[in-house]
C-alpha cells in the first residue's frame, strides 16, 4: 500500500490534509486553508513533488 492523502476540516474548521504512511502513521500535517479546493491543490502539488523524490 503507498502513503495516502487525506482531507478533513480541523476543529476550527478550516480545511486541511494529512499524509499518511502505509502503516498509517501521520507523517505530515498541511497548514490551515480556507477554501477546500486549495487544500486539494495543496495535496496535488505534494503529491507531484513526492513522485520526484
Amino acid at each position: 500500500m503507498a502513503a495516502s492523502f487525506e482531507l478533513f476540516i480541523d476543529a476550527e474548521s478550516h480545511f486541511r490534509f494529512r499524509l499518511r504512511a502505509p502503516d498509517g502513521t501521520v507523517v505530515a500535517v498541511s497548514t490551515a486553508f480556507n477554501d477546500k479546493s486549495k487544500a486539494v491543490a495543496g495535496i496535488a502539488e505534494c503529491a507531484n513533488a513526492q513522485a520526484w523524490a
